[in-house]
């Protein structure tokens, strides 16, 4: 659909944009985007939306084979972008960049960049939808179970003490619910601890004998989850963004998600507060960055020079700082640039506890194993991996055997892509 505010223009230019936001996330960028169209005669955004990144892709393929492509299409992290810039109708940013260039580039952090740049460190994408993993915790039942609102648990024993208060305390229907499981409990759980999340250097290097680093600290993490699945205390677990709407309507008292779920919790009117995901001090004296991943507007090449100004144009305006800090603070996207992180207003961050914290450590966290990680047919890969999560938690067999399982498989995977 067309979002705007009247007719085009006789000299105008259209541009494509194609995305599968949802919910709280789509609205903000489809208010962003009719703002943009009644703001700029000479340019207006064609906004299509598709269900899910498969429709997406497929109708992709599709528009290149008939010669209508789209400008921009949002893709999400397959952690292998150098596959992706490599194919001769996608336009990597860098390159764009050079001949258009955006005003307001100076990016919040190169690791909040980083999983769309390539071995040289140059940007092939505009990371539009940059996130990290986060937990949430309702401040009302923390204070119903007698905990500090104030102090959210920083290790994961820390969280078991107060799962346990809040089991017992508030009866909540869900006390503790994983959203995005594969990211919390196995990709992240690496860098958190500070370890590789595959070896060697994460598949930084454009290694290829590539292998997972399930070792004691997942020995250890995935012994603690099937316990408290046992005892109740995590109640909803899954790859998907179910337990953050159990979080939003108020059944859940801690959740762990990623940051791009706040603009959904945000409309379920909980009071709540954020936190990093929890560490093992038994692991790291100092627990280190989580991976950034997300999304990003991907250029396709072949389009004329107008149309190309055109799409400089709207970037350019997603990339000021009060549009791009309104995108921060409605939905959970980590800042586009520094600029968009000093403008976030104040009142956002002081509403919302330990926002700007979590946020500001990105800065501080000189983890090497942070950088992210490279790993080709991932996307088929994680499908492995989850399923092996989710029968190491049913508990009928040994947890650590069913993770080794999975990880042989998985590995195969990425090394042949079948």
């Amino acid at each position: 659909m067309l979002i705007g505010s009247g007719a085009l223009t006789a000299h105008a230019v259209e541009i494509q944009v194609w995305h599968s936001l949802s919910g709280p996330n789509r609205s903000t960028f489809e208010k962003i985007v009719s703002d943009f169209n009644r703001q700029n005669k000479g340019v207006t955004v064609d906004l299509k939306r598709f269900s899910s990144q498969e429709d997406l892709i497929e109708a992709t393929i599709k528009a290149v084979k008939k010669g209508d492509k789209p400008d921009l299409v949002q893709l999400n992290d397959t952690h292998s972008p150098e596959v992706i810039a490599q194919f001769k109708e996608v336009l990597p940013l860098h390159q764009f960049l050079t001949k258009y260039p955006i005003k307001d580039a100076n990016w919040f952090l190169e690791k909040t960049t980083s999983f769309v740049r390539d071995d040289k460190g140059r940007l092939l994408a505009f990371p539009f939808m940059a996130e990290i993993p986060i937990m949430v915790y309702n401040l009302d039942a923390y204070k119903r179970a007698g905990l500090d609102p104030k102090k959210p648990a920083e290790t994961w024993g820390d969280l078991q003490t107060h799962l346990v208060k809040l089991r017992n305390e508030t009866r909540m229907p869900c006390v503790y619910g994983s959203s995005h499981q594969v990211s919390i409990h196995l990709e992240n759980l690496a860098p958190i601890n500070d370890e590789l999340y595959l070896k060697p250097d994460n598949g930084l290097g454009g290694e290829k004998n590539l292998t997972f680093n399930f070792g004691t600290l997942y020995m250890r993490h995935l012994s603690m989850m099937v316990s408290w699945k046992k005892t109740e205390l995590l109640s909803m677990s899954t790859d998907n963004s179910e337990p953050d709407k159990a979080f939003a309507q108020g059944h859940c008292a801690i959740l762990t998600t990623t940051s791009s779920a706040l603009g959904l919790i945000r409309d379920g009117h909980v009071d709540f507060g954020i936190a990093p995901v929890p560490y093992y001090p038994q692991e790291t004296k100092v627990p280190g960055a989580p991976f950034v991943t997300g999304g990003a507007f991907w250029l396709l090449n072949g389009h004329s020079n107008e149309r190309n100004k055109g799409t400089s144009q709207f970037l350019s305006y997603l990339a000021t700082p009060v549009v791009a800090a309104k995108w921060h603070q409605q939905t959970g996207y980590l800042p586009l640039t520094h600029a968009a992180f000093l403008a976030a207003d104040v009142s956002f961050y002081d509403k919302t506890p330990g926002t700007r914290d979590t946020i500001a450590k990105l800065e501080k966290t000189k983890s090497k194993d942070s950088r992210g990680f490279r790993a080709p047919h991932y996307p088929k890969a994680r499908v492995i991996l989850n399923k092996g999560f989710e029968t190491a938690l049913e508990g009928h067999k040994a947890p650590m055997a069913v993770l080794q399982e999975a990880k042989k498989q998985a590995e195969q995977v990425i090394r042949t892509g079948k």
